[in-house]
């Protein structure tokens, strides 16, 4: 856990040659669950999400699409917004590549590391892949049987290329960034460590070409305006140009970057390299400290575990699930399901089942069978609060303060994936207590000490659930609290400790959280959805 209070997480920022997919609302959701976590955790939170929109690749599909890059980048990033308002994605700053202020950073940073020495012009010679804008060297491209040369990532064709350019001395850092590793060694994953090593390192890390002069669609530069900044250090200073830095308001950047801050990236697997070889190289050459943990969140896969990609075409888009099933649910889907850090898959018979056993089961009908209870046998007031005469409601009360305990070390160490199924673990506590009391039965035989104290103690779970349920899911719990009528003091997660505050609250309307879905139904919904109707 972090002694810092301030707390600053991105997610990349998305490559805007396309629409959006749900390996990429998988990404947000995650970064978002952890934000409005630490938010409820007393933080100050920056959360800062956007968009790439540089390169070759745009600037082919600006041609092709009959508009110019800018049009053709505009009409993207609104589509990119819509999506991460439907998800309820909290960003505090959505930042562009286009940016005046952040082309305008990516020129000053390239002058001040020109000058020293750090950048210099040379001629490069490679196998380009223009769809991941990436070069890489003959050890690193795949060759098949017939010598055709293949990008390792996305293992679509590569080309060789030659042209003037300028490269940022990446060799004189090796050293540092070698020990920097031995000195931090929750940069990030020991195997991701040992694999940028093994793969980039030791083999021998050439000096990294940042600028190109084939294409113009990008940062050119003061000192030779024909070169565009390459796409990843264009991209990767974003980190801190959405925070001011050199510009005339700095604040943001010293609360945000400074070492009072814990400075925490979200990336996809095929992206680690850039954050964790390039960019604290860049950062050490610019004098300015390094973030604090890349968290590499593994990728979505298809079934047959195929990498979910627009490039590639094979990937769903999250409007049909938001429409048929809530965007609660989605988001919940992507944290419990998927172990965080991990590669994982979606699939329907998973999904179905998922929703059905956590959102329908057990916190729908948790709070459904209370509140009707509480209709029924005390007109719609919760029960007042008395200390528990049940050994089995004074062990419920020790139980919920360990799951609290539990999910708070979960969370704080963002492992997102245990937090969720700790609150879960919570709910699933009030419907196991609820068939221990058997209140209809304590309410046919007359005993209304016990009848009171269960419901009372059911009402604190739903509470206590859906606030530590409300990161993941920020509008079904606050359905759940408002058919409560839980005072907003009673929604923090420091009331979560609290017990007794709910006496004699009167609640207010029901209505189901989550319905039940017909599994072979909504099975062969989501199989149709993302394989096409059957042909039979």
């Amino acid at each position: 856990m972090s002694n810092k209070k301030n707390f600053y997480i991105t997610t990349p920022i998305y490559y805007a040659s396309g629409n959006i997919h749900i390996g990429h609302t998988y990404c947000c959701v995650a970064a978002d669950t952890i934000a409005r976590y630490k938010r409820l955790a007393g933080y100050n939170v920056r959360f800062m999400t956007g968009s790439d929109e540089h390169g070759q690749k745009i600037q082919e599909k600006a041609i092709a699409a009959g508009v110019d890059p800018q049009t053709y980048v505009d009409n993207i990033v609104a589509s990119f917004k819509q999506v991460w308002k439907d998800l309820d994605i909290s960003y505090d700053y959505y930042v562009r590549t286009t940016d005046a202020s952040h082309m305008a950073l990516v020129q000053k940073v390239f002058s001040e590391l020109l000058e020293k020495g750090d950048i210099y012009l040379g001629e490069y010679k490679g196998w380009y892949c223009t769809p991941d804008e990436t070069f890489w060297s003959d050890s690193q491209v795949v060759v098949d049987e017939n010598g055709n040369h293949f990008c390792p990532d996305c293992h679509r064709p590569v080309h060789l290329d030659s042209e003037q350019a300028y490269f940022l001395n990446v060799k004189k850092f090796v050293p540092w960034l070698l020990e920097f590793y031995n000195q931090n060694p929750t940069f990030f994953s020991k195997d991701k460590m040992n694999e940028m090593i093994n793969t980039f390192i030791k083999p021998g890390l050439e000096d990294l070409c940042i600028t190109r002069t084939s294409f113009s669609w990008g940062v050119p530069i003061k000192e030779n305006p024909k070169h565009v900044i390459y796409v990843w250090i264009d991209a990767l200073l974003n980190y801190i140009s959405a925070l001011g830095y050199k510009t005339e308001d700095e604040s943001l950047f010293n609360t945000f970057w400074g070492d009072d801050c814990e400075i925490v990236h979200l990336v996809g697997r095929d992206i680690t390299r850039f954050h964790t070889i390039y960019w604290p190289i860049l950062l050490k050459a610019l004098g300015i400290r390094e973030p604090d943990q890349v968290i590499v969140h593994g990728l979505l896969l298809t079934k047959s575990g195929v990498k979910l990609s627009k490039s590639l075409g094979n990937a769903l888009s999250p409007y049909p699930l938001i429409e048929k099933y809530g965007v609660d649910a989605l988001r919940y889907y992507m944290v419990r399901e998927i172990q965080f850090g991990t590669d994982g898959n979606f699939t329907p018979t998973q999904f179905v089942d998922r929703l059905n056993s956590d959102l329908a089961n057990s916190y729908g009908n948790l709070v459904n069978r209370t509140l009707s209870m509480m209709n029924k046998y005390f007109e719609g007031v919760i029960p007042e609060y008395a200390d528990p005469t049940s050994d089995i409601t004074k062990k419920l009360y020790e139980d919920i303060k360990e799951k609290l305990v539990q999910y708070n070390a979960a969370m704080e160490s963002m492992d997102i994936t245990l937090g969720a199924a700790k609150a879960i673990e919570l709910i699933n506590l009030g419907n196991k207590y609820f068939d221990d009391i058997a209140p209809w039965t304590q309410a046919k035989e007359g005993n209304i000490v016990l009848l009171k104290e269960c419901l009372y103690a059911a009402a604190e779970i739903i509470r206590i659930g859906s606030i530590i349920l409300s990161p993941i899911m920020p509008n079904k719990t606050v359905d759940a609290l408002n058919q409560e009528n839980v005072p907003e003091e009673l929604r923090t997660l420091p009331s979560t400790e609290v017990i007794g505050k709910l006496s004699n609250i009167h609640i207010n309307e029901l209505s189901a959280l989550f319905p039940r879905l017909k599994k072979d139904d909504e099975v062969k919904y989501l199989v149709e959805l993302i394989d096409g109707p059957s042909q039979k």
